[in-house]
């Protein structure tokens, strides 16, 4: 889905060609569903880690094309904005001590990388939206270099035809108004400020749409329990501000499709599925290509000559349809097989935090794919939509609505229902007892403590604040010690706020 393209001016012959070819790339899948033509020998889990470059001052550092040279490995990737970096963490089973081991290597690889940003005056920030962004790090010259990003920039705008608005109502700090976000961009670098935790499970196909249902109720959960991102252009927004600044930050549509409910390129959905044909059928008929590049491959004569085929145009496609939930197809030496890629969770605060946040996603999930009657026949894909935007916006605080409990607290919810669902579908998956524990026991103490890094991170600019420092300086002190706890590695429910 990261593949590059080259940098050009698309005809109207390559957009007819690239819909042939992703038709066909769809009765390709269709054929494959058909015949069972997936691997599928064991479960296994993958990460994306999205992270900030910032400078000695805690700024943005627009360097990651020197970081990444520094840093030498193929596992971290650029990113959409010059500050942004990515850590394409190795898949694994899923069973056993895996996440243990998982941890233990993530937090290895994040320090030598950060080592290795330091030689070039950077160092890694792992949170979901950095603070310290001001309006000028959206200038479109410090988009990443490389064609792809480019011409993905070029090609929301041209379809829209205007400025980018990002418009966010807040959640009023303790003692304080509401604080509004109005402001217009000139690029889609909103987008870089929106750094997230993706994860990824690989599924059999008669499975993927339980799974994909199961991670849609799941979401507006996940975002309450797991906020980190309260903060942007000085102003306190929502729990999880990523949500929304994500969604207006890829809109491709003016004001006038909206009115008419053209739908949004940042997708929750509109309703429950019974096969991954179903995602990848709706986005091939609901949206325009942005990057209508072809390949040579034709994939239905690679069907018939034996070969599991790229679908190389249907991936591009699905790369720049960005749902919170996305369907994945993908091939490993020649082989290919199905995930289901979670994108709701932003990054951090911490190694340990993260990894509890995607074992608790793992065990729920499962665990509500072996309901012998399915949640989401209980309750309405609006009220999962909804679910979603009440958790980004009030974090623990808000009111989710539940089948057989009703409306109920995020922390509630977890503690009386989904975490012992949890607890049971990471045995089914055969984690061990020492994973399980140690993760969902994190959750637990989160939950009863009632702090996520947004919680934190909102207490104490607040506190700061209170003390006679102003909106930029208390958010710049508030980075700094959510930094030195982030290497300190101590879960966010134990970070004083003092």
């Amino acid at each position: 889905m990261g593949r590059d393209v080259s940098e050009r001016k698309f005809s109207r012959e390559d957009r007819q060609r690239y819909r042939e070819k992703v038709q066909r790339c769809l009765d390709a899948l269709a054929r494959m569903l058909a015949n069972d033509a997936f691997h599928f020998p064991r479960q296994q889990m993958g990460l994306e880690i999205e992270l900030n470059l910032v400078d000695e001052v805690l700024r943005p550092a627009m360097a990651n094309t020197v970081v990444l040279e520094k840093i030498s490995d193929p596992c971290f990737q650029t990113e959409l904005g010059q500050h942004n970096i990515e850590i394409n963490v190795p898949p694994r089973p899923l069973a056993g001590d895996e996440a243990l081991e998982l941890e233990r290597d993530l937090r290895d690889s994040l320090n030598s990388a950060n080592a290795k940003a330091r030689d070039a005056g950077a160092a890694l920030v792992m949170i979901g939206m950095l603070p310290t962004l001001r309006r000028e790090h959206f200038d479109p010259h410090w988009l990443s270099v490389g064609p792809r990003y480019t011409m993905l920039n070029r090609q929301i705008f041209a379809s829209r035809g205007e400025e980018i608005v990002l418009e966010v109502d807040g959640v009023p700090m303790p003692g304080r108004p509401k604080e509004k976000l109005r402001c217009f961009s000139e690029s889609i670098l909103p987008e870089a400020s929106c750094t997230s935790v993706q994860c990824h499970i690989q599924v059999a196909p008669k499975d993927f749409a339980a799974h994909w249902n199961a991670a849609q109720c799941l979401a507006g959960v996940q975002v309450a329990l797991a906020g980190n991102s309260p903060f942007l252009l000085g102003r306190a927004l929502w729990h999880e501000t990523r949500i929304p600044i994500f969604e207006q930050a890829t809109d491709t549509r003016p004001q006038e499709l909206k009115n008419q409910g053209v739908r949004p390129r940042v997708w929750f959905g509109e309703r429950w599925i019974t096969s991954i044909f179903d995602l990848f059928e709706e986005n091939v008929r609901y949206f325009p290509a942005l990057l209508p590049e072809s390949e040579s491959e034709d994939p239905l004569e690679a069907l018939e000559d034996g070969r599991a085929p790229q679908l190389s145009e249907l991936r591009l496609h699905n790369g720049t349809v960005w749902r919170w939930n996305r369907p994945v197809y993908d091939l490993v030496d020649g082989v290919p097989h199905l995930r289901v890629e979670n994108r709701v969770l932003p990054a951090g605060p911490t190694v340990v935090d993260t990894i509890a946040n995607a074992a608790f996603f793992y065990g729920a999930q499962r665990a509500l794919c072996d309901q012998e009657r399915p949640l989401w026949t209980q309750m309405s894909f609006q009220a999962a939509e909804e679910n979603l935007y009440a958790g980004a916006k009030h974090g623990l605080d808000a009111q989710l609505y539940w089948p057989g409990i009703g409306w109920v607290p995020p922390d509630e919810l977890v503690l009386r229902r989904l975490l012992p669902m949890a607890h049971e579908g990471l045995r089914a998956c055969g984690v061990s007892d020492a994973a399980r524990e140690r993760y969902l026991g994190l959750i637990e103490q989160r939950c009863v403590a009632r702090r996520t890094g947004s919680v934190w991170q909102r207490e104490t600019v607040s506190l700061l604040e209170s003390r006679g420092m102003d909106r930029e300086a208390a958010l710049a002190a508030m980075l700094h010690r959510y930094v030195e706890h982030m290497h300190a590695g101590e879960p966010v429910h134990n970070w004083p706020v003092a």
